[in-house]
């Protein structure tokens, strides 16, 4: 059985997946551009700075920022090469790994941040009125809801 879709829902159809490719392009021309950090590894160091400890084991980091296993997997490899994570064992679990924010990665998320904001704002959030930002945050968690972090 096909769903028939209307003109209308193809239009907001196009025009979510054109704002999340605006979105994303945004982020990255001005985070590499200013930091050397692409989107996914902001997200990253962002997700660890938030977790107690500043750690979070692999399989959990790996759900909150929306990547694969093997995807951040060779993400974390990369931060670690460039001394913003660490990898740490788990004690309760010999095949669990932790990745840990380090100062170093403490220090380029803090650079990152307000670029991160701007990049935000100015491209969906600053057009937006009170209310249009409150009708299109209860848009969205209908469509998508939070997962508890």
């Amino acid at each position: 059985m096909t769903a028939e879709i209307t003109p209308q829902q193809l239009i907001v159809w196009r025009v979510l997946q054109r704002a999340q490719v605006q979105i994303t392009r945004s982020l990255e021309v001005a985070l590499i551009s200013r930091h050397d950090l692409a989107p996914a590894a902001y997200d990253v160091l962002a997700r660890l700075s938030e977790s107690p400890g500043r750690r979070l084991r692999m399989n959990d980091l790996a759900d909150r920022v929306l990547l694969s296993r093997s995807g951040l997997t060779r993400l974390i490899d990369r931060l670690q090469r460039d001394g913003l994570v660490e990898r740490e064992a788990c004690p309760s679990d010999a095949r669990g790994l932790y990745a840990v924010l380090t100062a170093a990665g403490e220090a380029r998320l803090s650079e990152a941040t307000p670029t991160y904001l701007r990049a935000v704002h100015g491209r969906f959030l600053g057009p937006l009125d009170d209310e249009e930002l409150r009708q299109c945050a209860a848009t969205l968690v209908k469509l998508f809801p939070l997962a508890s972090d």
